[in-house]
């Protein structure tokens, strides 16, 4: 049966069937739209996860390398006293223990706010009772690490790099082992020292290592020094497997400073 018009006008049946059509043809380009736009949306997020990602882990390796070059300068340093009394630095710094730096990447960074964190957990400057005082991170009261600035600079200056050299900024600081028999935290009486690496990356990245070094009694060992490492501030464990120090007596002792990481001492 064909369809015919009624004085000159299709049937009202006619009429609404097509309206649908137009209604079902609009939600399925709604429906595809709305697909793309979620693609666009997931690959770009996706995109800035990864980027971020990268972005943190090469923060921790510069936090890793920065220690690794502390470590190295130790060797030279005769007195370990003179490195916890913060007027002994290590040979790379960028200057003087304190002041304001400005980042490879922009921005500006306060090395006396950034020893403040780490003493107290505040920028201000740190009393005697906030250093004393016992919290999850800082847990042996008296005998809580008292840091000093060790050591400063960017990356490009540390690796004697060119231009192309990734944009950190890493600090180090010195401070006395947690377990030392005496109560002075400005003298080491047990040949033991904590260091604590931090590194500051784009997009405000920033990565944290703390580490016990201890001095050897082995000559045959590689750079007379061997360090045990801790983890960084998510709790992921550094890439160096707990090390027993020969020719000490060390026992296994909670290590929190940073992060809570079990440290050998």
């Amino acid at each position: 049966m064909s369809a015919c018009r009624v004085n000159g006008t299709w049937p009202a049946r006619w009429r609404d069937e097509g309206g649908i059509a137009l209604v079902v043809a609009l939600m399925a380009l709604l429906l595809l739209t709305a697909l793309g736009l979620s693609l666009a949306l997931t690959t770009s997020a996706e995109t800035v996860i990864a980027g971020n990602f990268a972005t943190e882990r090469e923060t921790f390796y510069a936090a890793d390398a920065a220690l690794e070059r502390a470590i190295q300068a130790l060797l030279t340093a005769g007195d370990w006293n003179a490195i916890l009394s913060g007027t002994a630095t290590a040979p790379f710094s960028d200057g003087p223990p304190g002041g304001d730096r400005t980042l490879p990447g922009g921005g500006a960074l306060n090395l006396g706010q950034v020893l403040n964190m780490a003493n107290c957990g505040k920028p201000t400057t740190c009393s005697p009772a906030d250093m004393d005082a016992v919290t999850g991170d800082r847990p042996w009261g008296a005998h809580n690490p008292r840091w000093q600035l060790y050591a400063s600079g960017d990356m490009a200056r540390m690796l004697s790099a060119g231009p192309t050299s990734p944009p950190f900024y890493v600090v180090v600081m010195a401070a006395d082992d947690p377990a030392d028999p005496d109560t002075d935290p400005a003298r080491d009486a047990n040949g033991i020292l904590t260091l604590r690496a931090e590194a500051f990356g784009p997009g405000n990245s920033h990565k944290t290592i703390v580490a016990t070094v201890a001095k050897t009694e082995v000559p045959a060992l590689e750079r007379g020094y061997t360090g045990q490492r801790g983890q960084d501030e998510r709790g992921r464990a550094s890439r160096t497997a707990p090390v027993q120090i020969p020719g000490k007596a060390l026992s296994v002792g909670e290590f929190s400073i940073a992060t809570g990481g079990k440290m050998v001492r």
